[in-house]
């Protein structure tokens, strides 16, 4: 398993099969001062990202041989020390949402935005920074103790902090470093998890350990 103490270092990994895909992202992080590493294939990438994690990681999901949720799955995502970025065509978005469940950290939809993509993965890399200085443990604010705080990953106790916390899915997702729409699906998942029919059943769940 992954441990999140090892040492990340500037380098950003993009993993794509396709080389225009590869290049492009490596112009735009470049431009900002990143090094890009690019692997046409998830056995190339998982054999270097195991061996020194980078910054962060930009995975396709659709790839020859090895898919993204199998590189997700192999690299026991969840408890990677980078954060990894699923690239989702258009029509990808239930497979995007199905890879935040195996681990990913968020994901970006094509076509890509430069500007957009560069600030996503500063604001992650913030979040990370936070964490690994302690200033945002993984359920601050969130009750010791409540009915089903055991089904909950890491991240998922961080956004339910958040929202116990009173902030907006675009509030949560500036602070955690992800999307909105990737809070959406963690909210979901953590509803679905602890029976809440509605935000405000979740937070007396979370405060009181009682259903409404």
């Amino acid at each position: 398993m992954m441990g999140r103490t090892q040492k990340t270092d500037e380098t950003i990994y993009v993993v794509d099969d396709e080389p225009a895909v590869r290049d492009a992202l490596a112009v735009v992080f470049e431009m900002e001062g990143f090094a890009v590493t690019g692997f046409e294939s998830g056995d190339a990438f998982l054999e270097a990202a195991k061996n020194r994690p980078p910054a962060c990681v930009f995975l396709d999901v659709h790839m020859p041989g090895r898919s993204g949720l199998d590189i997700l799955k192999a690299l026991n995502a969840d408890h990677y020390p980078a954060p990894i970025f699923i690239i989702s065509g258009q029509g990808d978005i239930p497979m995007a949402v199905t890879a935040i469940k195996y681990g990913a950290f968020d994901f970006i939809e094509k076509p890509f935005d430069a500007g957009q993509i560069v600030d996503r993965v500063r604001e992650a890399l913030a979040a990370q920074a936070r964490r690994a200085e302690g200033g945002d443990g993984h359920g601050a604010g969130v009750a010791a103790e409540f009915p089903g705080r055991d089904l909950l990953t890491p991240r998922e106790l961080e956004v339910l902090g958040q929202i116990t916390a009173g902030a907006s899915n675009k509030e949560a997702g500036r602070h955690l470093g992800i999307s909105p729409r990737t809070i959406e699906v963690h909210r979901a998942r953590i509803m679905e998890k602890l029976g809440a029919r509605n935000a405000a059943d979740l937070v007396r769940i979370v405060l009181t350990g009682e259903h409404g």
